[in-house]
């Protein structure tokens, strides 16, 4: 019987799980803090919600490489949109950004984003942007392998014009649902609350098997 090492030339699978829902006063964004390689995983606490401007964030879902290149790159260019004009950018200015970048370079990236935030305009605005470089808004929208497994709970439980605190609570369950499934979905649950008043952050930490508690909220600071 042959034992070779044909696993170590073997495609190394990625998975996540992101997601973000507009509520009545902006934006909620959540995902999960796992990065694995195949079925090593690299990093337990990996924070996939990033900066990219204080009203606008972004949710990493592919290769970790290929999207923080890609969110830094819009940051930069946002933030020199900024200083150019002297006006926050919209959040659908930063969402054809990442556009422009993931369908460029469809053929060499591997990248599913979601943008989300806060702007003047339209208030909180969710836009979804997978492989490929389609970019679509969306009130709801989910992704990264852990998706799959949680399509059917957002179809059923979500509901427009949520306030704040209910919002959280879907968004906590729907990512500890595919956290529970999804193998290369794992850590704790960040989440992101995008307003006027700028980004408040919080960890949630899952209970263990088979106990029946709400999961622990760490709060973070608040940016604006």
């Amino acid at each position: 019987m042959d034992f070779g090492n044909d696993w170590m030339d073997a495609k190394h699978s990625t998975g996540t799980t992101i997601m973000a829902v507009e509520f009545k006063d902006g934006v909620i964004i959540g995902a999960d803090s796992r990065t694995s390689t195949g079925t090593y995983v690299a990093n337990r606490v990996t924070d996939k919600l990033t900066r990219i401007t204080d009203h606008i964030y972004c949710c990493r879902s592919g290769s970790a490489a290929d999207t923080q290149a890609i969110a830094g790159i819009v940051a930069y260019s946002l933030n020199y949109h900024e200083n150019q004009t002297g006006e926050e950018p919209l959040v659908s200015e930063a969402a054809a950004e990442f556009k422009k970048y993931c369908y460029n370079y469809r053929g060499e990236l591997v990248a599913g984003i979601i943008v989300a935030g806060w702007d003047r305009k339209l208030g909180g605005q969710v836009y979804s942007i997978p492989l490929g470089g389609m970019c679509v808004r969306d009130k709801v929208t989910i992704g990264g392998s852990g998706s799959s497994y949680v399509y059917g709970f957002v179809k059923e439980y979500f509901k427009e014009n949520m306030a704040q605190e209910e919002c959280v609570n879907f968004v906590k369950k729907t990512v500890f649902h595919a956290m529970h499934h999804d193998g290369s979905s794992g850590g704790v649950c960040r989440i992101g609350i995008i307003t006027k008043d700028g980004v408040e952050r919080r960890i949630f930490f899952a209970p263990h098997e088979g106990v029946s508690v709400e999961p622990q909220a760490t709060p973070m600071a608040v940016s604006s």
